[in-house]
């Protein structure tokens, strides 16, 4: 880990990514997904009470951004994590809040 101060262009990047973490439904969908592999749209529109056009509105910012992508099987649309240092710094936030 380096010590010197982030570069402007570091800083803004982190910034955003901390951004998209910040909206408590993307925070749900991250808990979701820390927990398993892949979970379909239709399960997390199911599990979070909302409809399918909030869910994928919140997939598409968070797709755009890298936190997840997703994968078409027919009719049917998957998620997972793109990279596992999110749940990593979801899990680390809740040791946090809890602490």
């Amino acid at each position: 880990m380096t010590t010197s101060m982030l570069s402007i262009q570091t800083a803004c990047e982190l910034a955003e990514l901390f951004d998209s973490l910040s909206d408590p439904t993307r925070l749900q969908i991250i808990s979701l997904l820390s927990e398993e592999d892949e979970v379909g749209v239709s399960e997390l529109v199911a599990k979070l009470n909302l409809s399918k056009s909030a869910i994928s509105h919140q997939l598409r910012g968070m797709r755009d951004r890298r936190i997840i992508r997703t994968r078409k099987q027919g009719r049917n649309v998957f998620v997972c994590l793109d990279d596992r240092h999110v749940a990593e710094l979801f899990l680390r936030g809740l040791e946090h809040i809890q602490h």
